[in-house]
C-alpha cells in the first residue's frame, strides 16, 4: 500500500506531532459544517492528513478529548477533501452529563449529522476508517479491539485519489487539547458484502 505522509490541510496555531502522539490545541470558533439544515457554514478546522489512491485499507487512532470541556468541543477521524466533500467522526461534548458519539457525511455542500448519546466520563475512543473502492464504513470502539459500526456511506467525490487523517475544533469559544496515538494502517478491515444478493 501506498500513502503519502501525514500534512496539514489547515494547520493549527498550537500542536506537536511527534513518531508516537500528536496533540491538536484547538482555537475558538473552528468547526467543519455545511449548509444544512439551517445554513451556517464554518469550514476552517485544523485537519492533518496523508494521501492515498489505494482502494482497500483501513486506517485507526486513538483518540483522548479528556480536556473538553464546552459544547461541540470535538476530536476524531477525517477524510478532507475540500470544503463541499468530507466526512467525519468524533465524540462532541455536550455537558456534564453526556455528549455526543457521531459522524458527519457531507456531500456537494451539505452536511448530516448522526449521533447517539454517551456519558460524559468517557474520555477516550478508537475510531477506524475504512475504505473500499468509493464507498466508506466509519466504526468505533472502547478498547480498540472490538469495534462497532457508525455508519456506512458512499462518497461522491471520493473516488481515485483521497485524503483522510485527523482533526480537532471548538465551534463555540472554548479551546482544549486534543490527544491522538496508536495510528496505524491496515488492510480493509471491512469485508465484502456477503448477505442478500440483487435481483
Amino acid at each position: 500500500m501506498v500513502f503519502g505522509e501525514l500534512r496539514w490541510t489547515r494547520a493549527p496555531a498550537a500542536y506537536s506531532v511527534g513518531p508516537d502522539r500528536i496533540e491538536i490545541t484547538t482555537a475558538p470558533h473552528t468547526d467543519l459544517w455545511q449548509n444544512t439544515y439551517y445554513h451556517f457554514r464554518n469550514d476552517n478546522a485544523p485537519v492533518l492528513q496523508m494521501e492515498t489512491e489505494e482502494k482497500y485499507f483501513s486506517f485507526i487512532v486513538k483518540t483522548d478529548f479528556a480536556e473538553s470541556h464546552h459544547r461541540f468541543d470535538q476530536c476524531g477521524i477525517v477524510m478532507y477533501l475540500d470544503s463541499g466533500n468530507w466526512l467525519k467522526a468524533s465524540v462532541e461534548y455536550e455537558n456534564e452529563r453526556f455528549q455526543h458519539l457521531g459522524s458527519v457525511v457531507t456531500n456537494h455542500g451539505y452536511s448530516d449529522w448522526a449521533t447517539t448519546a454517551i456519558p460524559a466520563e468517557v474520555k477516550t475512543m478508537w475510531y477506524r476508517f475504512s475504505r473500499r473502492e468509493d464507498d466508506y464504513c466509519v466504526e468505533c470502539s472502547a478498547d480498540g479491539e472490538s469495534f462497532s459500526q457508525m455508519r456506512v456511506c458512499h462518497m461522491w467525490e471520493g473516488t481515485g485519489k483521497i485524503r483522510f487523517g485527523i482533526y480537532a475544533c471548538s465551534p463555540e469559544a472554548s479551546s482544549f487539547k486534543a490527544v491522538f496515538t496508536d495510528l496505524k494502517l491496515t488492510d480493509c478491515a471491512w469485508k465484502a458484502h456477503d448477505g442478500q444478493q440483487p435481483d
